[in-house]
């Protein structure tokens, strides 16, 4: 399968742990290591976590990881 740029964007400077999920779409997290420094954003339904609370890089990594194994969106522009 061929993913497009938007399931499967360049990496961000700010980025900390890229998941996949059950289509391969990228589900980033991004932020920092300090306390409450980290989000997440799926590019391939568009969910992310809730903004703009940063959340401890613990509990974004397991909301990140528990999406990305049930997720199966794929967003492609069509056009």
């Amino acid at each position: 399968m061929k993913l497009s740029p938007n399931t499967n964007p360049p990496e961000a400077t700010n980025l900390l742990i890229r998941f996949h999920n059950q289509t391969g779409a990228a589900v980033d997290v991004t932020g920092s290591l300090a306390y409450r420094g980290s989000r997440w954003h799926c590019h391939g339904c568009g969910a992310r976590s809730d903004m703009p609370v940063l959340d401890s890089l613990a509990f974004t990594r397991r909301k990140a990881n528990d999406h990305a194994a049930t997720c199966r969106a794929s967003y492609h522009r069509l056009g």
